[in-house]
């Protein structure tokens, strides 16, 4: 007898951003100097926004932004407290997953909020996905926002602030197996999301649009990532696949190469070369509503606001 899938709890859209908004600032992984943040601060506030950097922010454990105990404060009272209308992760780096297992996912359920963020803080937006059904958001950082292209910001800022579906017509990128996927939107750095394989935090990728990236590794570890997914079963239900940038990895055809082998086996469409990770221009995505990707004509749509 096949398991039955995990039951999904129903979709929770945070609040929109509006101007003047207060924004909470934390740092749940890797450590950041105050000196890093100011230019990226700066250009928040000139953007109509308010800013409130948390506690431990700049608090540094070794690899660590503070002990976890810090970290996770920092993450409870942002989500406690009223004025804060939306939470930036300052940066990545690691530690993440070492306070998955400590939140208070009953808190942020009551208190919804926009949280934003990538790399290792995929396994953040994924356990709160699937602990409370809260749409999160994989996008850019406070620390590099003001090196980005333009519309990395501008995407991010749509994304949290608009009501209306939002959609990508064209993408960018390339359309390496055609045809049509719907499903609930999920994705992130590919390391983070092996690495959530056998915890309770992964939501399911069953019959979703999952979006791939990462950074600084060798072919042969996505080789492995993509080959691990697929042995444990975790990649047989999803209806399509976006392939993000992979910035330092190697040779881009050969990582396309094995995309287009894993996406053949499992028979849905591809697309590559998305602009979601690492690189200058990072597009924002949510992690849980419908969406719809025709590679096609290479466009990927929101079926619904991301926010309320």
């Amino acid at each position: 007898m096949s398991p039955s899938k995990p039951q999904e709890l129903p979709l929770i859209k945070p609040p929109r951003l509006r101007p003047g908004d207060l924004i909470g600032i934390i740092s749940p992984a890797g450590p950041v100097d105050e000196s890093e943040l100011q230019p990226d601060l700066k250009l928040l506030e000139s953007s109509d926004l308010r800013t409130h950097v948390a506690p431990h922010v700049y608090d540094r454990h070794d690899y660590l932004a503070g002990d976890d105990e810090a970290r996770l404060s920092d993450l409870h009272a942002m989500f406690r407290d009223r004025k804060i209308k939306a939470i930036f992760c300052a940066r990545g780096g690691y530690g993440t997953l070492r306070l998955l297992d400590k939140i208070d996912y009953d808190l942020i359920r009551e208190h919804p909020k926009t949280i934003v963020g990538y790399s290792d803080i995929t396994a953040l937006l994924m356990a709160i996905h699937k602990k409370t059904g809260l749409v999160t958001f994989h996008g850019p950082m406070v620390r590099g926002l003001s090196a980005l292209h333009d519309n990395s910001r501008e995407s991010l800022f749509k994304l949290i602030s608009s009501n209306q579906p939002v959609s990508f017509s064209p993408m960018a990128g390339n359309s390496l197996i055609s045809g049509r996927a719907k499903g609930p939107l999920i994705g992130g750095n590919l390391s983070l999301i092996c690495h959530l394989v056998g915890t309770s935090f992964l939501p399911s990728l069953d019959g979703c649009i999952l979006f791939i990236e990462d950074r600084g590794e060798p072919l042969y570890r996505i080789d492995r990532m993509l080959t691990h997914l697929a042995l444990t079963g975790q990649l047989k239900g999803i209806a399509g696949l976006i392939g993000g940038e992979f910035i330092e990895c190697g040779d881009n055809s050969a990582i396309n190469d094995l995309l287009k082998t894993l996406a053949s086996d499992l028979e849905i469409p591809l697309t590559t070369g998305f602009p979601v990770g690492h690189g200058l221009t990072n597009l924002a995505l949510p992690l849980g509503p419908p969406a719809q990707l025709d590679t096609d004509s290479m466009t990927l749509s929101l079926l619904e606001s991301c926010v309320i």
